[in-house]
């Protein structure tokens, strides 16, 4: 891509509030149309949110969205919205044990609640922040009770490496986990822990940190030859385990194009879950570090890794920042040098996404932000300049919806291109012009970060966010 250094994010700030304004009408009429008994809202077609069957991980960012509104305007309407809805619906997904989501879903919600709390955006309520806090400690707990002990190599033994597996099963890991990670944290800095077998104490700190290893072994590549698809950064979305000898056996892909390609979407929840991680890693005392390896290794596991990612992003996306769904998709050989123009939408070979580029965009920024803190301000400038050019595409036309009858916010997402399950309009040959859950929230977040920075207000993170006041 073609990161442009001159983008600022006070210069952002009118496309930031031009966005919250189309979002909070888009809010408005799903919260006035959408019938609950329809399950929960996943991507639009034809501009009206539809559902999906698949698992439950998308209700958290549709209430998650509400509160962010609520962030980034004032308005209590839609605080109502978030914590009603929360109160109401979302206790289901703190107990669900069969998903690797909680991170979407809860720190979404209760997450975001808590967080307002914390920043004092919110009057003091002591009844609702132990309430958000006991929620929060059980999603963190139950998610990282989804565990599977694995091998590092052949040699070694089981439970050198270990992951919080994905709904696909006990033998799957898959690299949207790394987001997923931030309901761990949470749980942890709560001073939570998992009870197991014998009341064994689990800590939430080591399966985060395991997992992220894990992922950063199996799921993404360094380029140092490990096979012969072995490129610096790419991710593959799944690995797949031999559950009763913990060996590590294949790559595999449920939504990409294939398990030796990189689905961006997939890549993206690891440009965002590593930075964060780091985030993270800053509240966390020496103390609890130690039995982990120390700071110095875990941070240097986080760091490589989320480096690598985001090189990757800016080396295989088009010049406005906008990723394609799969970088090895087959129709991208029908288009010429693509890499070198701007993404086209509207092209009648590979869709891109959208989801993917808000999701990345966020890591980015706070890739970069990190690497300034920690003296490195030259490649910290280069990630947040890159992440603000993406900002500046997909807060605009073709991609900004100013539709007041389309009922998404951030144009041309892809959920499942392999499964067929993206809306194809009349006429055209892939998925364009609709939206997703995830992809509408994570451009709220994104935006939230970029106004919170461009006003001076403080840093929104979920961990220890009184720091930033």
């Amino acid at each position: 891509m073609q990161v442009d250094t001159t983008i600022t994010a006070q210069r952002l700030l009118p496309k930031v509030r031009r966005l919250f304004e189309a979002s909070g009408q888009k809010i408005l009429t799903i919260e006035r149309t959408w019938d609950p008994a329809n399950g929960t809202p996943v991507f639009t077609v034809e501009g009206r949110y539809t559902s999906r069957g698949w698992t439950e991980w998308t209700q958290g960012f549709q209430f998650g969205a509400a509160l962010l509104q609520f962030d980034a305007t004032g308005d209590e309407q839609f605080l109502k919205i978030g914590i009603e809805k929360t109160l109401e619906v979302m206790a289901t997904h703190v107990s669900h044990v069969g998903v690797h989501d909680h991170g979407f879903n809860n720190v979404s919600t209760y997450g975001n609640i808590w967080r307002l709390l914390r920043e004092g955006k919110l009057p003091a309520n002591e009844w609702l922040n132990h309430f958000c806090e006991l929620a929060l400690k059980v999603s963190g707990a139950v998610q990282a009770a989804r565990w599977t002990e694995a091998r590092r190599t052949p040699t070694e033994s089981v439970g050198s490496a270990g992951y919080i597996y994905s709904f696909n099963g006990p033998h799957s890991l898959f690299a949207d986990t790394m987001r997923s990670l931030r309901a761990l944290a949470v749980a942890h800095q709560l001073g939570h822990v998992l009870m197991g077998e014998r009341d064994r104490r689990i800590s939430l700190l080591g399966r985060l940190i395991q997992h992220a290893e894990t992922n950063a072994q199996f799921n993404v590549y360094f380029g140092d030859g490990r096979d012969s698809y072995d490129v610096r950064g790419r991710v593959a979305h799944e690995s797949l385990f031999n559950v009763s000898d913990g060996n590590y056996r294949a790559a595999s892909s449920q939504q990409g194009y294939s398990p030796f390609t990189t689905w961006t979407r997939g890549h993206a929840w690891c440009v965002c879950g590593y930075p964060e991680e780091l985030e993270f890693l800053e509240t966390v005392p020496d103390a609890h570090l130690a039995e982990h390896g120390g700071r110095a290794a875990v941070q240097e596991m986080l760091l490589k890794s989320a480096l690598a990612v985001a090189n990757f992003y800016l080396e295989q996306t088009p010049l406005d920042g906008i990723p394609y769904w799969d970088t090895g998709a087959p129709g991208l050989a029908k288009m010429g040098n693509y890499l070198q123009r701007p993404a086209e939408p509207d092209n009648p070979h590979e869709p891109v996404d959208s989801s993917a580029a808000a999701i990345a965009a966020q890591g980015l920024l706070r890739l970069g932000n990190y690497l300034k803190q920690h003296g490195d301000a030259q490649r910290g400038e280069r990630y947040r300049a890159a992440a603000l050019t993406v900002a500046n595409t997909l807060f605009d036309a073709p991609y900004l919806s100013e539709d007041p009858e389309h009922q998404g916010l951030l144009l041309h997402s892809v959920y499942h291109r392999p499964n067929g399950w993206d809306h194809v309009p009349s006429g055209k040959h892939v998925p364009l012009g609709e939206s997703s859950m995830w992809g509408d929230y994570h451009a709220r977040e994104l935006a939230l970060l970029i106004q919170r920075e461009a006003e001076g207000g403080a840093y929104p993170v979920f961990f220890n966010p009184e720091a930033g006041r």
